[in-house]
């Protein structure tokens, strides 16, 4: 048979802590965390439960490389302790400690808990211990009331939100089971995530029936503010009313004179040339309005037969400072004559 050798000593080892060199810095934000204030209740409390993990060999200042357990060190230094017991490891990195260990569920540590009391141990105590209130130590302890035998096995394991076990009990035990089942196959077991699965349950597969809220009640108050807000609506609608048929008139005139402008070739021609995007809110403003655009279609043929040389001869209308001529007779008609 292959023998399998340890890759630490099975006996602790007690070095000074002065003699570890640490391969990471605790900052002061480090310190003000949730978890480093739980990790000080717990050794303030019990003492040091995991050893703190250095390599074998020292350097040439008698110092060991600290492996795992940088918070526990730092817990201790300013405790004003000296001395720690620790694990002498053969291999210097960190892989397999406590950062690539499975944590205990949800569930679990209720075990553990009920276990502790009944061994004896306060609730006072295991509340330091955890570096919680007192009331979440109860509040843990039951925490599987009301919970099906099936949905506690299946999250047993579980990073569970202790508020999800809260949103389950309001369900029946199969639909317990069903929700646990869901949030075991995505891998989600937030309390919002829990929270769209009661809200998607159905009426008969709650525990209780879900609440009727009661209608609005409308106060005096309310309808004073109603009636304001209906007198303020008709004022402001009557405004737009009388301003309506002026607004009407002048935009009809004015997109008759628009229309106009786009019957004559040269202003069309003119108008692209020089200023293409007016034409083309002249052309829009007369679209809307008229019935099809034709108005547009007619400036667009005209400006068409201009270009091409294909207009018809158009009565000439003399501008100021131009003299009248009379348009030259063919040959037809004064031979007739």
């Amino acid at each position: 048979m292959l023998s399998v050798r340890a890759a630490f000593d099975l006996e602790l080892t007690t070095l000074p802590l002065a003699c570890l060199l640490p391969t990471k810095e605790v900052t002061d934000r480090v310190k003000q965390s949730a978890k480093y204030q739980s990790i000080a209740a717990s050794i303030n409390e019990v003492g040091l439960v995991e050893p703190i993990v250095v390599y074998r060999k020292a350097d040439s200042r008698n110092r060991h490389l600290l492996l795992d357990g940088h918070l526990k060190r730092m817990i201790l230094m300013e405790r004003g302790d000296t001395e720690v017991e620790c694990i002498l490891a053969d291999d210097d990195e960190a892989f397999t400690y406590n950062n690539r260990i499975n944590r205990i569920g949800t569930v679990q540590e209720h075990f553990l808990i009920l276990r502790a009391i009944e061994r004896g141990i306060s609730e006072e105590k295991l509340a330091k211990a955890l570096g919680v209130r007192i009331e979440a130590v109860k509040r843990r302890q039951s925490l599987l009331k009301g919970i099906s035998d099936e949905a506690a096995g299946l999250l047993m394991d579980k990073p569970v939100n202790p508020v999800v076990f809260d949103l389950l009990r309001k369900m029946k035990p199969a639909r317990q089971a069903e929700a646990a089942r869901l949030m075991v196959s995505t891998a989600t077991y937030s309390s919002a995530y829990a929270r769209a699965l009661l809200v998607a349950t159905a009426e008969a597969d709650l525990a209780k029936p879900r609440r009727r809220r009661p209608p609005p009640i409308v106060t005096s108050a309310d309808l004073a503010l109603m009636e304001r807000e209906l007198k303020k609506a008709q004022q402001d609608f009557r405004t737009v009313e009388l301003a309506y048929g002026a607004d009407m008139v002048n935009l009809a005139i004015a997109t008759r004179y628009i229309s106009t402008l786009l019957g004559r070739p040269r202003i069309v021609d003119y108008l692209d040339a020089n200023h293409p995007e007016m034409l083309s809110e002249f052309r829009s403003i007369v679209a809307a309005v008229s019935v099809e655009g034709q108005p547009t279609q007619q400036a667009d043929a005209a400006a068409k037969e201009a270009r091409n040389g294909t207009s018809r001869t158009r009565k000439f209308v003399p501008s100021r400072g131009r003299k009248w001529q009379r348009p030259p007779r063919s040959p037809k008609k004064l031979a007739s004559r």
